[in-house]
């Protein structure tokens, strides 16, 4: 356990840090998984306006720090192709 002031200072913000980060992980991953089920649906439109939404979440996680940018760009680029592929 923390001893110091400092130490103690920064148990408690890596905890306050850990919580908003939690949140924003979970965050992500619901609106991923809304474009998962739509393009299981096989509703091309319900799965672009998912992806729609589901991009700036994604682009968000990376600016706070979440997700890694290439990460990201893999998801995107995966999940697009993946709806573009309905059409056929």
């Amino acid at each position: 356990m923390a001893n110091t002031p400092q130490s103690k200072k920064r148990a408690r913000q890596n905890q306050r840090r850990y919580d908003v980060n939690k949140a924003r992980r979970s965050r992500i991953r619901t609106y991923l998984r809304r474009v998962e089920e739509a393009i299981a649906s096989g509703d091309m439109a319900a799965a672009q306006e998912a992806l729609k939404a589901a991009q700036p979440e994604l682009m968000r996680g990376v600016t706070k720090g979440v997700l890694h940018k290439n990460t990201a760009a893999r998801k995107m680029s995966r999940l697009s192709s993946r709806v573009k592929s309905l059409s056929s």
